[in-house]
Formats: structure tokens, sequence, C-alpha cells
């Protein structure tokens, strides 16, 4: 399946922690799609993209392939697939902040946990050999990897592994499994991928423009607008106060020569105890709003 030379591919999940999540992060760049008939894919309304719903597991291939441009996926799946494909292999674009997880080894919770020489001569059931493998080398140590493909967490109950090495997120399948997490292996979440060279037609002037829209949502999705009101002498105290140190634009107040107007975008969450202090010093009418958008 060669793709259409005018139109860019975005491989996402179909269904998935990560699938909903992906799709609201491409609202928020512009993009509108509609449903095909069959749910696998999504034709860009307003831009040349387009979506392929498919497996997670998927993506790597159809990057690979040129089947899609891009693809969101978890970066555990990516650096798996990396691992095999070689120099070729799709690569890490952007991390995108959500579907945190980690990769992790788990016990019995009746083992007396000693460290990773631990797990010399064991047998370690994974769906991620690869990661896994690239791990115990790292520390040295010689275990024998069960590849399974899901139900990870059961093969020690059932005699075909002695602990697992499986993603984490709450732990809660951890527990219910009368397992417990020792050591992370690697770091997870959703990231953009691609190829190493974008397309040299259309798709890649798509592709620029994309990712210059996607770097502008992941700079603002955790700032937030700072509106307030004060006596010009207290300037200096509030502008202090304000998370990242952000440089405020000041309007003064009609009527009002001694007071002035604030506003300013912080870096990160702003919370009580911040804006109380700055009502300390001397602010009023406070507004603390998300930033949906923002264009230097």
């Amino acid at each position: 399946m060669s793709p259409q030379r005018d139109r860019l591919r975005i491989a996402v999940q179909k269904s998935g922690r990560l699938a909903e999540p992906a799709r609201e992060l491409l609202a928020r760049c512009g993009l509108r799609f509609r449903h095909s008939r069959d749910r696998l894919f999504c034709f860009g309304e307003n831009m040349a993209v387009d979506l392929l719903l498919v497996r997670d597991d998927d993506i790597p291939g159809l990057l690979a392939d040129g089947s899609a441009d891009l693809g969101v996926v978890g970066r555990n799946v990516l650096a798996e697939d990396a691992l095999g494909r070689g120099e070729e292999a799709p690569r890490e674009l952007r991390a995108l902040g959500f579907g945190g997880c980690r990769l992790s080894i788990a016990v019995p919770q009746e083992w007396s946990w000693s460290g990773p020489a631990q797990l010399a001569g064991k047998r370690i059931a994974t769906s991620y050999p690869r990661l896994l493998t690239a791990w115990l080398t790292q520390q040295g140590i010689r275990a024998e990897v069960v590849t399974l493909s899901g139900s990870v967490e059961i093969a020690p109950r059932l005699g075909s592994a002695d602990l697992i090495c499986d993603l984490v997120s709450s732990g809660a399948t951890l527990i219910a499994n009368q397992l417990r997490e020792v050591i992370e292996v690697a770091h997870s979440e959703a990231v953009l991928a691609g190829t190493a060279n974008a397309p040299l037609d259309e798709r890649g002037e798509l592709q620029a423009l994309l990712l210059r829209r996607l770097d502008s949502v992941l700079d603002v999705r955790e700032s937030r607008l700072v509106m307030l009101q004060a006596p010009r002498t207290a300037l200096a105290a509030i502008s202090d106060l304000l998370p990242g140190r952000p440089a405020p634009t000041i309007t003064p107040i009609e009527g009002s020569p001694d007071r002035i107007a604030l506003q300013a975008v912080c870096n990160g969450q702003i919370d009580w105890s911040e804006l109380e202090a700055m009502r300390r010093a001397g602010a009023c009418a406070m507004l603390v709003l998300p930033v949906e958008k923002m264009l230097a």
C-alpha cells in the first residue's frame, strides 16, 4: 500500500489508551476528520492529512514501509521495534506527554528482593523481549527471556516463568496477580514517530506545518494566563511571585494612575498558595485561565 503523494498519513491507535488523547491532540492542532464507513480510516476535512486507525504494534511497520508518514505510538513499542529493525527504524520526533507508563520487573509478592543480580538464571516473561534483553545485557545478567504476546502477569502462577517484565501504570494489575514492581527497565509515553527524512513532496510541507502547530500546543499545554489588578508600587513584588518569572504586560487603569492591570503567561500550574501570596502583595481581581493557543 503506497501512500498518496499529496496527502500526509498519520497512523494512530484504533482503540486503546492512546487513541482518544491522540485524536484530541490533533484536534487542538486544528485538524478535522470524518470516518470512513469501515471505521479504519479518517479523511482530513480541512487539511490534506488523513488518519490510519490501526493496532499500536503495527505503527512502526507502517512507517518503515511508507504506508504512513507519521504515527502516534508508545515509546515502548517504537523502541522494541527499533532494536529489531536497525538504522532504518522509525524514530521519535516528539514526546507528547500522555500515556505515561513504565516497563518494569515485577516479582511474586513473597520474594525478598535484593537487587538485579537476583535475576540471574531466572525465567522472565515479557512482551518486550528485545528491550528486556538489552537491559539484562547492560546489567551483566544472564537470564532466560520467555516471550509472551499477552497475559504476561499470570505467567508465574502458570509456572511458565519465575517473574515478569511488563508495562505498569497504576500497578493494580500486578497487585491482582500477587506481584510487586521492583525495578524500572524503561519509561514510556506516547510519542510522535516518523522516518529520519521528511517527505520531499507536498507531504513534507504539511509535516513541517503540523510539527509547528504541535510544538505550539505542547508548549502551552501547562501554561496559564494570569490577569490581575494591583497598586503600581506592588508590581515588583507580584512579578517575583509569578511562576516562571515571565515578563508581564502592564496596562494603566483609566482614572487610577496609581494602579495597573497585569497579564502574564505562566508556565505551569498555579495553586491557591501562589494566588494568596500575590493577594497579600497587593493583587486583586485575579483571574487564571488555561491557554489554548499561542503563536509567537
